[in-house]
């Protein structure tokens, strides 16, 4: 029997998962092909010794339980649990000291002592406004906003550099605080926009917390996967796409993968001048990632960063700022900056026999072979004295291994592509960014907006563009 559908998409990451789902839930028929064994992306979770579960890439979702889509889910039903930390994220300094960020505004405030006034001018209009922040900046820039004053009110001091923003406050805790926020936009601290990065950041951690899946990050794609399926969705794993001619009878089709790979299997489906322009599409700089086992859990010379779901490790504003400029130059930095994860803060459950799991990575230019390893745990005995001695066993990826691992992950870059330049509106073009010149092929993964993260928002648009069009 020739099958027939009236969707299939490409990738089974939260993009892809979170657009299959919105065609199903308009009633389209729909199946999602992924390459690998496993569905998810960059939510999969394996186990290394002893049954102690490794996030693979993302760790820590702000965004996710924030986002205008997936949080009108019922993922709880689906089995998904959120485990919040007391502590939403450190950035530790040299003395014991450290920025250190908890759920309540005023209580965060309160620690940063001359600079409370700043931070809340910072970020308490974000607050008020989080709903409709959240649904106006996460989505495609060249549409007519529903909230032009509110996004003016964001988006215009937004468009300076975070070191600039740092500028405004006056004790290293409050400055340390925005540059690990900022680091978050894998650009470096001085470029625009970068402001609006760390903004959203740290309002993030008071309007949403910034929480881990209890048991591993797969179970997000595990309830993702349960709502489609609910739905009357199918999901095939261990099926590769490498061309058009390979894909089912269907009326539409959707990419959640990197635009190269689009082009490759679109081929001559799509004009030479569009394909020009996926395979133009600029990429970041790449991870080195870094899985610890502990024999006990970090020992933070700071009163916060032991009770932290996320640790920001790289000292000074002006000493991460130093490390990711180097990067952005090609280098590789003595001192990189560093982000840390500990889930077992929050889920207790995945301390096994004792033992713990650190999940770490720097960022690192593309394609990079170079092992970090003694670069990060440098950094991190820098502020936890007796780490290494702690440690159990290492797992290291590099940012070729990142990508052979998920081809999606062009030279280590998680992220989908590099914010810098037009990139922030032109992903991969301005206008209709999730539809293409064939009115059959739709792009729905990080490659178009609103960018990288955990959010489901492109795969949500991506979906909605085409219910709009050939799905109508």
């Amino acid at each position: 029997m020739t099958e027939s559908w009236d969707a299939v998409v490409v990738g089974s990451g939260p993009n892809g998962l979170a657009a299959a789902i919105t065609l199903a839930q308009a009633g389209r028929s729909v199946l999602v092909l992924e390459a690998a064994d496993e569905i998810g992306g960059g939510l999969r979770s394996d186990l290394l010794s002893g049954g102690l579960v490794r996030d693979r890439c993302a760790a820590v979702m702000p965004f996710a339980v924030g986002s205008p889509f997936l949080s009108t889910l019922d993922l709880a039903g689906h089995g998904l649990e959120w485990a919040h930390p007391e502590v939403q994220y450190t950035q530790p300094l040299d003395g014991g000291r450290a920025g250190a960020a908890l759920r309540d505004l005023d209580e965060t405030a309160d620690l940063l002592g001359r600079d409370a006034k700043t931070y809340r001018r910072l970020v308490q209009h974000l607050l008020e406004n989080w709903a409709d922040l959240t649904k106006a900046t996460q989505g495609p820039l060249a549409t007519l906003p529903r909230h032009p004053v509110l996004l003016a009110r964001y988006g215009i001091p937004g468009l300076r550099s975070s070191d600039s923003l740092a500028g405004r406050f006056v004790t290293d805790e409050g400055k340390s605080m925005i540059a690990g926020c900022a680091a978050h936009s894998v650009l470096p601290l001085d470029a625009p926009l970068t402001a609006a990065v760390a903004a959203m950041f740290a309002a993030s951690a008071h309007a949403v917390g910034w929480p881990v899946v209890v048991g591993g990050s797969s179970g997000l794609a595990v309830a993702l996967a349960s709502v489609l399926r609910s739905l009357g969705g199918e999901i095939r794993t261990g099926h590769m796409v490498r061309s058009l001619d390979e894909l089912p009878d269907h009326r539409a089709v959707l990419f959640d993968i990197d635009p190269a790979q689009v082009e490759a299997i679109c081929g001559d489906a799509l004009p030479h001048r569009y394909r020009r322009r996926l395979n133009r599409y600029k990429f970041g700089p790449g991870v080195f990632k870094l899985d610890h086992v502990l024999d006990g859990p970090v020992p933070w010379a700071d009163s916060f960063s032991a009770r932290s779901g996320t640790v920001h490790v790289g000292g000074t504003f002006d000493e991460s700022a130093a490390a990711e400029a180097e990067v952005a130059a090609g280098g590789h930095p003595e001192r990189p900056f560093v982000l840390v994860a500990q889930q077992d803060v929050a889920d207790p459950s995945r301390v096994v026999g004792g033992k713990h799991t650190l999940w770490s990575y720097t960022h690192v230019p593309s394609g990079s072979t170079r092992d970090c390893t003694d670069a990060i745990e440098r950094q991190i005995e820098r502020y936890a004295p007796g780490f290494r001695d702690r440690i159990v066993e290492r797992h290291t990826t590099t940012s070729v291994a990142l990508q052979e691992y998920n081809p999606a992950y062009v030279g280590g870059d998680i992220t989908g592509g590099s914010l810098g330049h037009r990139q922030l509106f032109v992903r991969p073009r301005l206008f209709r960014p999730y539809q293409t010149p064939n009115d059959r092929v739709f792009l729905c993964g990080a490659s178009t907006p609103p960018g990288g993260g955990v959010h489901g928002m492109a795969g949500y648009h991506g979906a909605k563009a085409a219910l709009g069009s050939t799905l109508r």
